[in-house]
């Protein structure tokens, strides 16, 4: 049932990020949606189910996206490196604080190896002027909003994992 539930919701969030956001003019500097879903996953499902996802959702990333390849797949597999390091060392559990933070240092991360990926490849280009202004755009988007989809993800896998647990029963007595 979580595998299901993982996989709809990585469809869902790429489908979502690459072909709508990116035409919305309030949400166009919007924050990677996957971060709080990576960030979701490595709090709340164990390494053998959502180290798959991770690596996936970098794969499709590095493929749907311009930049170089493997950028992203680093970027998301750090990034849930790092997130289950942290809670080897605090308690997270439902403490908002914690996971706005959390998720805001993952923007963050993300957006400081993007800019530094693209510094170290010696791009022609120069970085727009506000390219800072971006990034800190993004991170209060995600100091506002991580933890509510960090509370949607979870909120809807066990709403989700409820009603399988249902129709089984169901199954189970008409049988």
């Amino acid at each position: 049932m979580s595998y299901f539930f993982n996989i709809s919701a990585c469809l869902f969030l790429v489908m979502l990020q690459t072909t709508i956001m990116p035409y919305l003019p309030l949400l166009n500097k919007f924050y990677d949606l996957l971060i709080p879903f990576i960030v979701y996953l490595s709090l709340s499902r164990p390494i053998r189910e959502s180290l798959p996802f991770v690596l996936f959702l970098g794969f499709i990333m590095d493929n749907l996206t311009g930049g170089p390849f493997g950028l992203y797949l680093t970027t998301y597999f750090w990034l849930y490196v790092g997130v289950k390091g942290i809670t080897t060392f605090i308690q997270v559990g439902n403490r908002l604080l914690i996971i706005t933070l959390i998720v805001a240092g993952g923007v963050l991360f993300e957006n400081l190896i993007l800019l530094g990926a693209f510094a170290i490849l010696g791009s022609r280009q120069q970085f727009a002027g506000d390219a800072l202004k971006i990034v800190i755009v993004q991170v209060l988007w995600a100091t506002f909003t991580g933890a509510l989809f960090l509370l949607f993800f979870r909120n809807a896998q066990s709403r989700l994992g409820a009603g399988f647990k249902g129709i089984n029963a169901r199954t189970k007595e008409q049988g």
